[in-house]
């Protein structure tokens, strides 16, 4: 465990190892939860789709295209849960190939009408 104060900055880094210098690393999701085994029921988007969720969450340009830094403020999902579990999803992309999901950034899915 990473003990941290509330609204404490938090700076996380992700690097992707590989020999293949054309890779690109993009940071797709990052989801918390109180539980460690779920993600799906009592969950907070810290970025979903590329898209920010949360006002604090801050992403830096990184030194190399393999790795993601960001940061984002420590919270708690109310006193019943001290701790939170951070599940993320990063994409590998090809340089240069601009119609991978690594060049597209934030993805915002529209709900269609169900008359439509």
């Amino acid at each position: 465990p990473y003990y941290v104060d509330l609204n404490q900055n938090l700076f996380l880094q992700a690097s992707l190892q590989s020999s293949d210098p054309n890779l690109v690393l993009f940071l797709d999701t990052c989801v918390a939860s109180p539980n460690p085994n779920d993600f799906t029921i009592l969950t907070y988007d810290l970025i979903r789709s590329g898209c920010v969720k949360d006002p604090t969450f801050y992403s830096y340009h990184a030194p190399y295209r393999y790795v993601s830094r960001f940061k984002f403020n420590a919270f708690e999902f109310v006193r019943q849960h001290p701790s939170v579990y951070l599940q993320c999803e990063l994409v590998v992309c090809r340089y240069g190939d601009y119609s991978s999901r690594c060049y597209q950034g934030c993805v915002s899915r529209f709900k269609r009408n169900v008359e439509s």
